[in-house]
C-alpha cells in the first residue's frame, strides 16, 4: 500500500509542478507537460512490478500509437479558445474528439497489426 501511495505522490507532484510553472511561463509549462514523464514513470512502475521484457515493450509500443489520437486535441482547444469559445466547451470538444479518435484507432489498429 505504501508503494501505491508513493507512486501516486510522485505522479501528483509532477502535475503540480507543471501547473505551477505554466502559471508564469505557459510555454515552459507546456514543454514539461509534453515530456513523456507519465509514460516513463508508468514503464518504471511496470518494470518494478513485473520485469517482463515483452510486456514492457508491448506497453511502450502501444503507448506510441495511443499518443497519436490525442495530438489533434492540442490544436482544436486553442483554435476554439481563440475563436471565443468558452474554456469548458473547448476542453469538452477536445476530449470528445480524442475519445472518437481513440475509438477509431482501437477499431482500425488491429486490422493493420497495431499492438492495441
Amino acid at each position: 500500500m505504501l508503494y501505491m501511495i508513493l507512486k501516486a505522490a510522485i505522479s501528483g507532484i509532477l502535475i503540480a509542478i507543471v501547473s505551477a510553472v505554466a502559471k508564469k511561463y505557459p510555454g515552459f509549462g507546456a514543454l514539461i507537460a509534453s515530456l513523456p514523464l507519465v509514460s516513463v514513470l508508468g514503464m518504471i512502475w511496470l518494470w518494478r512490478d513485473k520485469p517482463d521484457v515483452p510486456n514492457v515493450a508491448a506497453h511502450a509500443e502501444a503507448t506510441f500509437w495511443y499518443v497519436l489520437p490525442s495530438l489533434p486535441m492540442f490544436l482544436l482547444i486553442p483554435a476554439l479558445l481563440r475563436a471565443g469559445t468558452d474554456f469548458w466547451i473547448a476542453l469538452t470538444a477536445g476530449c470528445v474528439l480524442t475519445v472518437i479518435l481513440y475509438t477509431i484507432l482501437a477499431w482500425i489498429g488491429p486490422r493493420f497489426g497495431l499492438p492495441i
